[in-house]
């Protein structure tokens, strides 16, 4: 984008900023400053403020000209410096302005027509160096050469949280499939982004990511003869994939398949958005859609051996972080509970109770995990499987936790 597609008026409301990023109060070296999340990706990983511009910020409500602005600070600050001011929060996409606006389509767009997906979490959650990595998970995996392994592994229900939180749980999870050769491996995968594109996902659940996924340990490539065939039928999938840009869901399972097997396989990767209609009519346009995507998925792949299903997807989300009144650490106990009959349910493919457990409070809990595992057992209705793990994570300081664990299917 052109610089001078900048916000640029002393006299027109400034655009407000935006609502989805999250702002984060942090320390570093005595100082203060507020550290800019952005789900979406568009401002820079390591964008902070000063904490004395949080006044300056207020103001900048999609109402006030840099014009109104100016006697808020008299002559301290000239018209000039908070005219750069607002075009420096512009060109890092703070605003919800056309610049913005115009960036954002141009770098999904350009996503979407890609066929390769670059790897959101190699050198933040596990290192970028392959020999680094290697070392990182060797030494973990020799820790438990006693997990058993298990040949008749038809489906894998894991974490797909950060691993240098739960190393030992994927450990766990995956440590058993560590001698399938599978040819070909279905991912159904939780979609955290989905939301954010309302209008392209409503009426399509079933995103599909046709793309070869680069990882530190080399490329995983996508089953594109199956691909194409199922893209033939018409059951809810959509390859417009720009959901897919920032997520993690997928990867970090591909993580560690990239390290245990080294025969030649391939992938069809998919995330599933929230599935909360089901909540309320089973039946409606959005059951219609899973029982097509179910049935089609179990006619192509459910009988065939060399098809390892792989589900992504975590636990409860809960405390002051997610929005409770309440600290994660006073909810333990009854999160525990929930959560064991969720592993339960999932274990035995009563789906049916499953469903009935997230309906009675409405996901309570936000167990993200839940469209791509309900998802996965109305494919395969009959499997079932053992429960390996179940662990959390306390965010102490937030107040804050999420929990996880897996299910093998044989």
């Amino acid at each position: 984008m052109k610089t001078n597609d900048l916000f640029d008026s002393l006299t027109d409301p400034i655009p407000q900023l935006r609502r989805d990023i999250q702002v984060i109060p942090v320390q570093n070296n005595g100082s203060s400053y507020l550290y800019f999340h952005d789900s979406r990706g568009y401002v820079p990983s390591d964008f902070a403020l000063h904490r004395e511009t949080e006044t300056l910020l207020s103001l900048i409500d999609g109402r006030k000209s840099i014009n109104d602005l100016k006697p808020y600070f008299g002559d301290e600050v000239s018209v000039q410096q908070l005219k750069e001011f607002v075009q420096f929060l512009d060109k890092n996409r703070l605003l919800s302005s056309g610049y913005y606006q115009s960036y954002a389509r141009k770098v999904e767009s350009q996503y979407e027509q890609s066929t390769i997906h670059t790897s959101n979490t190699a050198g933040n959650s596990y290192p970028a160096d392959p020999n680094e990595l290697k070392g990182f998970l060797g030494n973990s995996f020799d820790k438990h050469d006693s997990e058993e392994t298990n040949t008749s592994a038809k489906a894998l229900y894991a974490p797909h949280i950060d691993p240098r939180i739960a190393l030992d749980s994927y450990i766990k999870a995956f440590a058993p499939i560590r001698n399938l050769k599978p040819k070909r491996v279905v991912m159904i995968a939780t979609s955290h982004y989905a939301g954010l594109y309302p209008d392209t996902y409503q009426e399509r659940p079933f995103i599909l990511v046709n793309k070869d996924f680069e990882l530190p340990l080399g490329t995983i490539r996508r089953d594109q003869e199956s691909i194409q065939q199922l893209l033939d039928s018409d059951c809810g999938i959509t390859t417009h994939d720009r959901a897919h840009r920032t997520e993690h869901s997928i990867e970090l399972h591909l993580l560690f398949l990239s390290y245990l097997w080294d025969h030649d396989f391939q992938i069809i990767p998919f995330l599933v958005r929230n599935l909360d209609e089901l909540y309320y009519m089973e039946d409606g346009h959005l059951g219609e859609q899973l029982k097509d995507f179910s049935q089609l998925m179990d006619n192509n792949f459910s009988g065939d051996p060399d098809t390892f299903f792989l589900i992504s997807g975590d636990l409860a989300h809960f405390g002051k972080k997610f929005g409770d009144s309440t600290a994660a650490s006073d909810l333990f106990n009854e999160v525990e509970h929930f959560d064991r009959q969720f592993l339960e349910y999932g274990s035995q493919n009563r789906r049916d109770l499953l469903l009935k457990l997230m309906k009675e409070e409405t996901d309570p809990y936000r167990i993200c995990g839940f469209p791509p595992l309900y998802t996965f057992l109305n494919i395969m209705p009959g499997l079932k499987g053992k429960i390996l793990d179940y662990d959390l994570w306390d965010e102490r300081e937030r107040k804050s936790a999420v929990t996880f664990g897996s299910i093998l299917y044989s």
